[in-house]
This record gives structure tokens, C-alpha cells and sequence, in this order.
């Protein structure tokens, strides 16, 4: 997935109202953008930190920048924007480039299940089982190579992993997908110690056959592409 505006670098000022973002262009401009992740964003918000924006000249939005990626002082890069995993990966599934889902050929986003909520991916195809495919961004970044999920409480996080175990008992398949959206991790744990009923919820929804998957991403200025899968323990410490 190719950034639709080429993005330009910038230093955070501050983060607020979880939305807005001051940040200050090379040039020395200071504008507000657009922050895409509602998040906690641990460790990503410190003021001064290199970061990328995409501007746009759509005359409906008011700011006119939004904030894509952190530039680390290694070179690395995490993607900000909760919305770039789903349309990347989409075009991944599309293209049945995701080895565990390739024999679905059929893809469907947003699709309503559960209790009044919405899968992010329902795959189907002749003869098989309808497969339901929760993707999780995954930002957090605590010790070398190890990414973490969640950053923060998440009660609806908790509530998908029954819904997903739900569509197994129904005779679905199932899949929660943690997408790395960093290039400095190698491994995916579960922040226990954030939120613990989160991590029992998807221990019981992996007893119940919920498949657990994590995948890398690819991430530059350009933009963003699928990795390799990574492995990913669901065990409290």
C-alpha cells in the first residue's frame, strides 16, 4: 500500500486530545495534523521525536496534514495511523499473499457478527468454512525485538475474542491477526501486566480454536507492505 500524498518529515511538539497533533515542518512552520490512533501511543507522543505526515488539499478536511509514522533514532519506523493495517492487509488477503489464509479467495471488510459488532475480515470460499479475521494493530514497544498488545485497557478487545470463539462453536473459522505495525520487532507477547482480562479473554478464545496469527509489516515514507510472519506467545509471564 503506497501513501496517496508523499509524506514530509516534521518534530512533534505534543499530542492531545488524542486526535491533534502540533508538530513543527523543516521549514520551521508549526501546523496542526490530524493524529489517526486513539490510542495510548506508549512511548510514540515524546516531544522532538522525527516524525512523517501526509498532506492533503482536500478543501473538506480542515487540517491539512495527518500524522503516518515515527522515525526512531535507529532508522526504524512505527505506523501511527490504526487505519493503514486493514487497507494494506486487504489488498494482502486479496491477493492471497497471507500464507495461513490463502485458500480463501472470497473477502469481505466490515462485516456485522456477534453482538453488535463488526468483524474487520469475513473469507470465504467454495467448500470451506466461513473464516472470521480480527486484525490488531500493534505499536508497543517495552524491550529490543519484543512488540506488545494492548498499549491500554481494552474491554472491547476482550469482547471480540468471545465473539471470535462464538463463530467457532457455530462451526466458523476464526482469527485474531496482530499486525506490527513497527520495523524494530521480531516476536509479539501480550502486555498481561496492562491488561490482564484481556489476556485471559484470548487464552480462552485459543483453547476454543481462534487461530493466533502476527505478521511484520514493511514500513517507509512510501508506505506500507506485509511482512513475514512472526511468532507470538499468548502465556502471562
Amino acid at each position: 500500500m503506497h501513501f496517496a500524498t508523499p509524506l514530509v518529515p516534521a518534530r512533534l511538539i505534543r499530542r492531545y486530545k488524542r486526535f491533534l497533533a502540533d508538530v513543527r515542518l523543516e521549514d520551521g512552520t508549526e501546523v496542526t495534523a490530524h493524529c489517526p490512533n486513539p490510542g495510548s501511543m506508549m512511548g510514540l507522543a515524546e516531544p522532538e521525536m522525527r516524525i512523517w505526515l501526509e498532506p492533503n488539499d482536500d478543501p473538506k478536511k480542515k487540517l491539512k496534514y495527518g500524522w503516518r509514522l515515527v522515525e526512531h533514532d535507529t532508522g526504524d519506523f512505527t505506523g501511527i495511523d490504526t487505519a493503514v493495517p486493514n487497507r494494506m492487509l486487504k489488498d494482502a488477503l486479496i491477493a492471497r499473499a497471507v500464507p495461513a489464509l490463502a485458500d480463501y479467495p472470497q473477502v469481505r471488510a466490515e462485516v456485522k457478527y456477534g453482538e453488535k459488532s463488526r468483524v474487520d475480515f469475513q473469507l470465504s470460499g467454495d467448500g470451506l468454512p466461513d473464516a472470521y479475521v480480527e486484525v490488531k494493530s500493534v505499536t508497543l514497544l517495552r524491550q529490543p525485538g519484543v512488540a506488545e498488545f494492548p498499549d491500554a485497557k481494552t474491554a472491547r478487545g476482550a469482547r471480540h475474542m468471545a465473539e471470535l470463539a462464538a463463530m467457532v462453536a457455530e462451526g466458523h473459522r476464526a482469527y485474531v491477526l496482530f499486525l506490527v505495525q513497527r520495523t524494530d520487532a521480531s516476536e509479539v507477547r501480550i502486555a498481561h501486566d496492562i491488561d490482564p482480562a484481556y489476556g485471559r479473554a484470548l487464552r480462552d478464545a485459543k483453547a476454543a480454536g481462534v487461530g493466533i496469527l502476527a505478521h511484520a509489516c514493511g514500513i517507509t515514507p512510501e508506505g506500507v507492505t506485509l511482512g513475514p510472519a512472526l511468532p507470538v506467545s499468548t502465556e502471562a509471564p
